[in-house]
């Protein structure tokens, strides 16, 4: 049953206004202070309205902050983390959900548990697996006294290392390992009725194929989504690449590349141009959400067909 209450309509619409204009307004702030100069910028009180220098100020920030590297970086760093976590979400939602085991759910609940631990709470020993991603095996075979009997027999010690710091891997795989993705994926693949799975065994789909043929089109949508939430964030990272690179140039990504454009204590206060280096550097999650969301209403029309 629709009530129709014009009222609660006009409640409804001011809500949705407020929360637009709430959004809106600091990106129309940037934009504005972005295409100023740096006479009108510094003016008081700020002018809220776009003047004409936006491409000069674009310009002067690309070229101070060097942002072509480092938005190859953070477009390698965002693509890799997403491409991995929809690889290793829908493969272990798959597993979790369509094969039966034992240890299934305690499985599903050890992944799970891991919401409660984001990367900033483990900063620490994710940056101490960084530094040496077989400093586990090393330590197993310190405590099992392997190292020392082959030490004893051979002269010589066992020493595993693998440094990920200053690497692509490095930025990437810690930002994969997350359980937002298996969630998500679980949760739909829950919804799928248990007709679909017996006629795909009487066709005789082998659970490789069934997965391939028949999940991965059937959760486009949560695909999408998944997705554009990890490559926005991944491309906003901060903390992770700050710590886990030493070679700036090289392996410098983009959103950290934004400090060398915040004027100094005793420098020119031009935040034009900060401000036109920061719509630079969200231009490109704003296309991929809106690429994604084109994609997504696509996708659940068809599948409503």
């Amino acid at each position: 049953m629709i009530e129709r209450s014009p009222v609660f309509n006009i409640f409804t619409y001011a809500a949705m206004i407020l929360g637009l204009l709430v959004v809106l307004v600091p990106f129309w702030i940037v934009i504005v202070a972005g295409s100023q100069s740096l006479q009108e910028v510094s003016r008081v009180p700020i002018v809220l309205w776009p003047s004409s220098h936006l491409w000069e100020n674009i310009q002067a920030a690309w070229a101070r902050a060097d942002l072509g590297p480092k938005m190859i970086n953070s477009l390698i760093v965002a693509s890799g983390v997403t491409f991995g976590k929809i690889v290793l979400a829908s493969i272990s939602a798959f597993a979790i959900v369509f094969f039966d085991f034992r240890a299934r759910m305690v499985c599903f609940w050890m992944i799970f548990i891991t919401l409660m631990l984001p990367l900033e709470v483990r900063i620490v020993p994710t940056y101490a697996i960084a530094a040496n991603a077989l400093l586990p095996f090393q330590v197993v075979l310190d405590t099992l006294g392997i190292t020392g009997l082959v030490q004893t027999l051979s002269s010589v010690r066992i020493g595993l290392e693998w440094n990920l710091l200053n690497s692509y891997t490095g930025l990437i795989l810690p930002l994969v390992a997350t359980a937002t993705g298996t969630f998500l994926y679980r949760q739909f693949f829950m919804t799928i009725p248990d007709e679909l799975i017996e006629a795909s065994k009487m066709d005789g789909a082998s659970p490789v194929r069934f997965f391939f043929d028949v999940l991965l089109p059937l959760s486009r949508t949560n695909m999408l989504a998944l997705a554009t939430i990890m490559f926005v964030s991944s491309w906003n990272q901060y903390l992770w690449p700050l710590l886990i690179t030493t070679d700036r140039t090289n392996y410098g990504t983009v959103v950290m590349q934004l400090k060398a454009l915040i004027p100094t204590q005793n420098g020119t206060p031009d935040w034009n141009v900060t401000m036109a280096g920061a719509l630079i550097i969200m231009l490109p999650p704003l296309l991929i959400v809106a690429l994604m969301q084109r994609w997504f209403v696509r996708g659940l029309i068809t599948r409503d067909k």
